[in-house]
């Protein structure tokens, strides 16, 4: 069976699928196809169905919660940090209402999260990689940063307004849902399954085998070294990674309950898991 797998070009996600992507364990008969892409050209094509194992953003699931269910595995969650809201200048967060903020994507987290934390805010959508810059060379007035833009923005002279993680944590007292990974319903059940089972041994061989997933992981820092590759990753990688029950799952429920009150999404879904 081949397999379309397809994730961001970031530290954390290129760290969870190190072994299932570059030949460290066994794939139990299947053949991995394998996607690097930008964080919402994959909730597009999960949108369309074109993966058979993809990580999104939560913010996408409600999109094509017909056609994926979840895995327990694998999910970037934050313990009180979360993507940066970042600006040239100092500027509260209720500011924001009256600027355009860069996104990394209609259906990414991060723009769900900042208008939950914000209230409606126009938004103009750029590549996430190009985000920091932008606001920078004052070609954005604010951006919210994902990936190592969240610890690197300093170095660049940009001040935080928000961070949407810390402000999730005050706001319910639970850890930040960003990103998770899904697999398509329609391979049936024992296929599904199994892409769990070897996903949960992707990270179980990045768990063992750290320093050496982590080398590989640093390709994709875009700049960033060895000790912030690992501090990085150590944000997003967590207890939440191996299994996001129990409160992992609620904080996700309840981000995509919030967002269907407020109208940011179409419609309230139930979250499906699929345990490896």
């Amino acid at each position: 069976m081949k397999i379309r797998i397809g994730h961001s070009p970031d530290p954390d996600d290129a760290f969870l699928f190190y072994a299932m992507t570059q030949g460290k364990i066994p794939l139990d008969g299947m053949t991995v196809e394998h996607f690097l892409e930008g964080i919402e050209e994959l909730n597009q094509r999960a949108v369309r169905g074109e993966m058979e194992m993809t990580a999104i953003s939560l913010h996408a699931y409600p999109y094509c919660a017909e056609r994926y269910a979840l895995l327990t595995a694998g999910a970037s969650v934050g313990e009180g940090v979360g993507p940066i809201v970042v600006s040239k200048e100092a500027i509260s967060p209720q500011e924001l209402k009256n600027k355009i903020v860069a996104v990394p994507g209609k259906l990414t987290t991060a723009a769900l999260l900042l208008q939950l934390a914000v209230g409606r805010v126009e938004t103009r959508v750029m590549p996430f990689d190009q985000i920091l810059e932008a606001v920078r060379d004052g070609k954005a007035a604010a951006g919210v940063l994902i990936h190592e833009g969240q610890i690197t923005y300093q170095k660049s002279g940009l001040k935080k307004v928000l961070d949407l993680g810390e402000w999730w944590k005050k706001e319910t007292g639970l850890p930040a849902p960003l990103g998770v990974n899904v697999v398509r319903t329609d391979l049936g059940p024992e296929p599904a399954r199994r892409l769990a089972r070897l996903f949960k041994q992707s990270l179980d061989y990045a768990f063992a085998h750290r320093a050496e997933a982590l080398a590989y992981a640093q390709r994709y820092g875009r700049g960033l070294d060895a000790a912030l590759t690992d501090r990085f990753v150590g944000m997003y990688v967590n207890r939440w990674s191996l299994d996001c029950r129990p409160d992992g799952a609620v904080a996700m429920q309840l981000l995509l309950n919030r967002a269907a009150d407020a109208g940011l999404t179409p419609k309230k879904v139930r979250l499906e898991f699929v345990e490896g």
